[in-house]
């Protein structure tokens, strides 16, 4: 319902049904020099807000006295205990004046729909309102009692501390690797950013080189005893790590089973970078602008911008970020230049995409930078009606897949650990995936130069069938549109 009421710029209430709740009210708006009318039934309970200076009148709120006598507030909060005579209060002030705004409290979800129903703007439940303020102050307290444990873990550190990102970092895993260190930099604790794998997607090089992230590969660390402290963030397997983790944080619950000293597991945020978001808040950090760019395009490319699997908390995290950050930098970060290699293989990937409904698998052939899978994975799933794309490739004897998925019902990492796992190596979680199958899997036939072309023919359906049927699709594939 419009009201063209603006609540911003109201000073006249009316509150009927004065009991703790309402009273609660009154007082408040009242401390804030709002006019405010009590309308209640009880004599005495009005000649004791009177006795405090308040404006009270005594009538039924369920009657049309209690309706005219309100006809002049802009606003009408209707807040008795007695939900029958709260419907009753509704129905009477929008059969004499329609247009005001009105909050009326309900006891649970069915009196809350009847109450809008019969015309309430707004309907407020208590026991959900104390729910709600009751789970907000347990993470305050969650979130001050982590952060404390965080640092005192941290300030243990005597010679350095490692921050080892998933392999093949994304954005969100560098933002937030690059968030720990500057906590741990206010500590006083030196820290590396560690990562597995190549920086190979073109977005991704961009990202480090225009926010100026430092990070070491762990192949080129010679000694890697010099890290006494050692901490996975947004990368949630100890495999490839022969060390005792020390600190977790991810939003996804890992894959193995092991204890480190500290964990935070935050299935219900989107990206590691709202946690880390949260962790820079409690402990206070002159935010700089190069990390605030950096969590806030974490956070943009984990939801791809917003738009897929957005929580409350990733919308809180972004409009803290969002001031601090430096839009120009972000702009080039997410329109980086397109080299040949990935611009043939993209055009390779759409020329012999296989669409199965809203499933799109693609043989790019042979590949010299098999980072331009992923890059050809991620525009394919803009194509109109596709939800999930496989793009793969044939480098250095071994098929690379590269899948990305919107689609909120398939977990697309489980997917190619169902098609795949048994015969290669899998990794990715439900919105993007990796895997790598050695290329004469399919076939027996050993590689030659004069089998290259053979093999990629004979793997290709192979590959393809093995994909859909893992990923429930029956039925021919179109490599049209």
């Amino acid at each position: 319902m419009s009201t063209g009421v603006t609540i911003s710029s109201i000073s006249d209430y009316a509150i009927l049904g004065c009991g703790s709740v309402g009273y609660a009210v009154a007082e408040e708006l009242a401390a804030q020099d709002k006019d405010v009318l009590i309308i209640d039934r009880d004599e005495s309970r009005v000649e004791s807000l009177r006795d405090q200076d308040l404006d009270a009148r005594t009538a039924d709120i369920r009657e049309s006295e209690a309706a005219d006598l309100v006809a002049d507030r802009s606003v009408v909060l209707i807040l008795a205990s007695d939900v029958e005579a709260n419907k009753q209060a509704v129905e009477r002030i929008r059969d004499t004046n329609g247009d005001q705004f009105i909050i009326a409290r309900a006891s649970d979800p069915v009196s809350g729909d009847e109450l809008a129903d019969l015309g309430a703007d707004v309907v407020i439940n208590p026991s959900a309102v104390i729910a709600d303020s009751a789970l907000r102050a347990l993470e305050s307290g969650e979130l001050e009692y982590n952060a404390a444990t965080l640092a005192d873990i941290l300030e243990d550190t005597d010679d350095k501390f490692a921050i080892v990102t998933q392999p093949s970092p994304d954005p969100d895993s560098i933002a937030s690797a690059a968030a720990l260190q500057a906590i741990a930099a206010h500590l006083g604790v030196e820290a590396d950013i560690v990562y597995l794998g190549d920086i190979g997607h073109q977005e991704n090089r961009a990202f480090v080189n225009l926010l100026g992230i430092e990070l070491h590969q762990w192949e080129d660390i010679e000694d890697h005893s010099v890290y006494d402290t050692i901490a996975l963030v947004d990368h949630a397997s100890t495999e490839e790590l022969d060390l005792e983790v020390d600190i977790l944080i991810d939003h996804y619950e890992p894959d193995e089973s092991f204890e480190p000293s500290f964990a935070d597991i935050r299935p219900n945020m989107s990206s590691t970078s709202t946690i880390m978001t949260k962790y820079i808040q409690e402990f206070d950090l002159n935010l700089s602008e190069e990390i605030a760019t950096a969590l806030l395009y974490g956070i943009r490319a984990e939801t791809l911008d917003f738009k897929r699997d957005t929580t409350p908390a990733d919308l809180t995290a972004a409009a803290y970020l969002y001031p601090f950050a430096n839009h120009d930098t972000l702009e080039q970060v997410e329109s980086p230049s397109m080299s040949p290699e990935t611009l043939d293989v993209l055009a390779e990937a759409i020329a012999n995409r296989d669409v199965q409904g809203s499933h799109l698998v693609s043989n790019a052939g042979y590949v010299r930078d098999r980072e331009a899978l992923m890059q050809a994975a991620s525009h394919l799933l803009d194509l109109e009606g596709v939800t999930t794309t496989a793009v793969f490739g044939v480098a250095e004897e071994t098929i690379f897949l590269a899948a990305r998925s919107k689609d909120i019902r398939m977990d697309i990492g489980s997917v190619l650990d169902d098609a795949y796992g048994e015969i290669g190596e899998t990794a990715g979680h439900s919105t993007q995936a990796s895997a790598e199958i050695p290329l004469g899997i399919f076939t027996g036939i050993d590689i030659s130069d004069d089998t290259r072309d053979t093999l990629l023919s004979l793997t290709e359906e192979a590959v393809k069938r093995t994909l859909f049927d893992a990923m429930g699709v029956e039925g021919e594939g179109s490599n049209g549109s």
